[in-house]
């Protein structure tokens, strides 16, 4: 597919409005939070968090992110009542830790040690972040031959790795030692909710396979350009706030009977 950029509020026009359907999940980085040049420096638009505090009284969010959930606890400080799913589904806020076996370890060892050559290919301006079960190479800061010749050969090495798993996305190649994906996490959280409608906003090639596994009733929401298997495309983070902050007035508006809204 390739989808034209939508208007926030007809998006919202198209969804449905009981509150016992839908369930809401959410990348960050490109989604709630405009790309940066490192990590770290990573910040919400203004405004999201109360938007997510308000929809979360209505139907169940869940941010799904590569991050770690630690990254995202630190950086963020999602509501209590959202879902947090870290590194692509292998962790959750609040639920055990990941516990690696003395294979995966030894997997482990050997993606690390891969990254760690790819990060001399690449040179200045590149780094590794290491994640309970993931190693990451980030170029975004590199020379942009050097990125794309390090970040080339790290799948390429790394896919020889039996067992482990490759995932590649904007300047950046992540290693992990126990195979996961955003879809599985996602299709978890539906069974677990009982929802029937999905509506999940990604930006990133990893967010392609949730888009791919959605259903016909779903609602997947590619932010930015690129091919995508989304139906629909919303610009950028602002567009996205746009959208949350017209479904939050929708939901208000069909709880008040009399058509007045709720203060949120």
């Amino acid at each position: 597919m390739n989808p034209e950029l939508i208007d926030p509020a007809e998006l919202t026009a198209a969804m449905p409005r009981d509150r016992g359907r839908l369930m809401l999940g959410l990348d960050v980085d490109g989604v709630l939070a405009p790309i940066v040049s490192r990590a770290e420096r990573s910040a919400l638009l203004p405004g999201v968090l109360p938007v997510l505090r308000a929809l979360a009284h209505y139907i169940p969010i869940a941010i799904v992110s590569g991050r770690s959930v630690d990254d995202l606890e630190h950086l963020y400080a999602f509501p209590g009542d959202v879902v947090v799913v870290g590194s692509h589904g292998l962790e959750t806020r609040g639920g055990p830790s990941v516990a690696l076996d003395d294979h995966e370890r030894a997997r482990f060892a050997t993606l690390r040690r891969l990254a760690r050559e790819a990060e001399v290919i690449a040179g200045t301006g590149s780094w590794i972040e290491q994640k309970p079960a993931s190693v990451v190479l980030h170029v975004r800061q590199a020379n942009e031959q050097r990125g794309r010749l390090a970040t080339k050969w790290l799948v390429d090495a790394a896919q020889t790795i039996e067992g482990g798993d490759v995932k590649a996305g904007h300047a950046v190649v992540e290693l992990l030692a126990r195979s996961t994906s955003k879809a599985d996490a996602v299709q978890g959280l539906r069974q677990n909710y009982g929802r029937v409608v999905v509506a999940f906003a990604g930006d990133d090639l990893t967010d392609e396979e949730v888009f791919a596994g959605l259903g016909a009733n779903d609602f997947g929401v590619r932010v930015g350009p690129g091919a995508t298997a989304a139906r629909y495309r919303l610009e950028g983070p602002p567009q996205v706030l746009e959208w949350l902050s017209a479904l939050r007035t929708g939901f208000a508006e069909a709880t008040d009977g009399r058509g007045r809204y709720y203060e949120l």
